[in-house]
């Protein structure tokens, strides 16, 4: 395993009450959208990525929350196919989906 990493990405995997309007990522299965990544970034041998849970992300509302850094780019992820390829591709190319981009200025 490669002790140097390129880039780190955070999933949150927070969890409120459910009585919270603001909702959660965990409630959206972000846990197991989380592990699937990085499944799938393992089984493509990209060594140099590391995948976290992370708590929360201040994002909930928009869908599961994951960042990437050093790029510092905020995507919006759920269990599809589809955005597991595109981000990474992100995370093996650096390309960077304009799809699932979230918002990166926090409301008050």
């Amino acid at each position: 395993m490669n002790d140097e990493l390129r880039m780190h990405a955070f999933v949150c995997v927070n969890e409120r009450d459910p009585s919270n309007q603001r909702g959660c990522c965990s409630s959206k299965n972000s846990l197991e959208v989380m592990t699937k990544l990085k499944r799938r970034v393992r089984e493509m041998g990209i060594n140099d990525v590391r995948i976290n849970k992370s708590g929360c992300l201040n994002r909930c509302e928009e869908g599961i929350a994951c960042v990437i850094y050093p790029q510092g780019i905020w995507y919006k992820i759920s269990d599809d196919d589809e955005i597991i390829n595109k981000i990474i591709l992100n995370l093996e190319k650096g390309i960077i989906t304009d799809d699932y981009l979230m918002d990166t200025k926090l409301s008050d």
